[in-house]
């Protein structure tokens, strides 16, 4: 018996935006409250967690509503003491002594607690043993040595059609430990059918599927939960736009009030670096929910990258006072500590992150950050390959692996890791601006001019792209193009009112002054001139080049109109935005 309700779909297909009816979402809270229960009982903490948290966000149900319990077969009559007795063995932590009193259980439940105990008590003392015998960046061979029996005995039962949804679950979990990912993944898929409330099978599939060609590919039960498996999945393969439409749709329908959601949508807009919106979600979230932990390291690093010392010392302060022992918790501070430049201290917490969890991601990475700032590279390659380890698709990780090499002057090894990133950030500016570095390291200038280009294309967050393309022109002595990628350069600095602020600004002008000048447009050339003036590195040049006009104007030589030189009047004589664009390269944008 693992309900009573059929999986009732929340969102009508070819009609994504369209509101559930009220009762849709009555039918929903009737699940949530069994499926909660049935975890309960069963010891799967988080999946309660996930299931009463959506609960709490729908309407009460009036009570002729409320699910009965469900009715207990002779199978769990007669194992109800045994159960009983071992469930409060497993709440305190004692495995092994709940899968004793288990051993001769027939019932579903109790099989799968005393399977569960098993593979809990293998990975306690697995745990145990690397804390105490190893340093956080050793890799250690230590394995959870039950896993191996659990999985020759749950696919016996397997075989005969013996599992339900609950020991599917399990069963793939034990795949996954053993490297079995294949096998796993098809196990979850069956689990999910033969369960579809259950969240632990779906968040289990969610960390197997490495691409969006993968997903598509996998016969899912038609489902409300399968929306929330989705969204979570358009995330976690950077899909932002997707993931923010669908995580709309969810709270049209009637989940506008769940932190679970509002979460993953702030996670969302942090992974696309929407840092204001991001930040205000976050904020939003404390409000609701001002003792939660989950995803607080998420906002961390947002307050790390606006440099926002007092609030992220509030929120250190805040999290030890909840529960200092906390993964989460010790990466907040371990921000905090780096934002003050102190990387040991900040190192010290991220490896007290990975003692209470050695699967935690964000810990790996920082720590990767922390000795790179502390040029320990042998350490920080050790962590990085640890966050790989853990999610391949952390690119944060493989960027971080490319900084290292690119350190260590190894461009090749550089170039394997950039462009891994970039696979996973296809339109993220920095991965392309690294790439094009690279591969102009590697004197592969063509392939370099691709990534500059196209980092300028789909919108560069550090302003660099242009400026690199045109020196690179430059160094190629195709001046007309090294023009163009200054002239638009500028053209865009001007336009957002900031030039003052980029240093860079005064070689751009220096250079087309001195462009302008060979190609007899002396306007032009004295117009930039006269703004080289503006910067103390260019003023002298800028003088210099204003009293070769003049030289040149009195000896009556005329200006050119060669329309073949591109001009760049408008915005450089007032501070408007420009009036045209000049296309500046005929080069393919596909990246290599």
């Amino acid at each position: 018996h693992v309900t009573s309700y059929s999986c009732v779909p929340l969102l009508r297909s070819g009609d994504v935006g369209m509101t559930s009816e009220f009762g849709d979402l009555v039918q929903i809270k009737k699940q949530l409250i069994s499926i909660t229960a049935q975890c309960k009982e069963r010891g799967l903490v988080h999946s309660v967690k996930w299931a009463s948290e959506l609960a709490f966000s729908l309407d009460p149900l009036p009570l002729n509503e409320i699910p009965p319990a469900p009715e207990l077969t002779e199978e769990d009559a007669r194992d109800l003491d045994a159960l009983c007795l071992a469930k409060s063995y497993f709440d305190l932590k004692e495995y092994d002594r709940a899968a004793y009193f288990l051993r001769g259980c027939r019932s579903q439940k109790a099989y799968f607690l005393y399977m569960y105990s098993r593979y809990l008590s293998g990975e306690k003392k697995k745990d145990d043993e690397t804390v105490d015998s190893l340093g956080p960046l050793e890799k250690g061979q230590v394995r959870n040595e039950a896993l191996r029996e659990l999985r020759v005995e749950l696919s016996k039962k397997h075989s005969a059609g013996e599992l339900d949804g609950f020991a599917l679950y399990l069963y793939g979990v034990v795949l996954r430990k053993l490297d079995l990912l294949k096998e796993a993944v098809e196990i979850f898929v069956a689990a999910t059918h033969a369960l579809p409330l259950h969240w632990g099978s779906w968040l289990e599939l969610c960390n197997l599927i490495t691409n969006i060609e993968m997903l598509k590919s996998l016969s899912l039960p038609e489902c409300w939960v399968r929306d929330f498996f989705m969204a979570h999945m358009f995330t976690e393969l950077q899909m932002i736009k997707e993931a923010l439409q669908k995580y709309q749709s969810l709270m049209e329908a009637g989940f506008a009030k769940s932190t679970y959601i509002i979460s993953q949508i702030a996670v969302a807009y942090h992974n696309i670096r929407d840092i204001d919106q991001a930040l205000y979600l976050f904020n939003e979230l404390r409000e609701q929910d001002p003792f939660r932990i989950e995803n607080m390291d998420t906002f961390s690093n947002l307050l790390y990258v606006r440099s926002m010392k007092p609030e992220l010392s509030y929120l250190a302060h805040n999290l030890v006072e909840i529960d200092k022992y906390r993964v989460e918790t010790c990466c907040v501070i371990g921000n905090y500590y780096s934002l003050r430049s102190q990387h040991e201290k900040a190192a010290l917490y991220f490896q007290r992150a990975l003692k209470l969890n050695p699967r935690c991601l964000g810990a790996w990475t920082l720590m990767g950050h922390e000795y790179m700032e502390m040029k320990n590279t042998s350490a920080a390659i050790q962590a990085y390959r640890h966050a790989i380890e853990v999610n391949k698709r952390d690119y944060r990780a493989w960027y971080g692996l490319g900084q290292t090499y690119e350190i260590l002057k190894m461009p090749f090894y550089s170039l394997y890791y950039y462009r891994k990133a970039h696979q996973l950030r296809p339109n993220d500016s920095r991965m392309l601006v690294a790439l094009g570095e690279c591969y102009e390291k590697l004197s592969q200038q063509v392939e370099a001019k691709k990534c500059y280009w196209r980092a300028y294309s789909v919108g560069d967050v550090e302003r660099m792209a242009l400026l690199k393309l045109a020196k690179l022109h430059e160094q190629l002595n195709e001046f007309d193009d090294a023009a163009q990628c200054y002239i638009i350069y500028i053209q865009d600095i001007f336009s957002c009112g900031e030039q003052l602020e980029h240093a860079e600004v005064s070689t751009a002008l220096r250079y087309l002054g001195q462009y302008y000048f060979k190609n007899k447009l002396y306007d032009e050339a004295s117009l930039c001139a006269q703004r080289c003036c503006d910067y103390n590195d260019a003023r002298e040049e800028g003088k210099a080049l204003l009293r070769q006009i003049s030289a040149v104007r009195e000896q009556g030589e005329p200006s050119s109109t060669d329309l073949s030189v591109p001009c760049v009047f408008n915005p450089l004589s007032n501070n408007t935005t420009p009036v045209r664009r000049v296309s500046p390269l005929d080069l393919s944008s596909v990246t290599p």
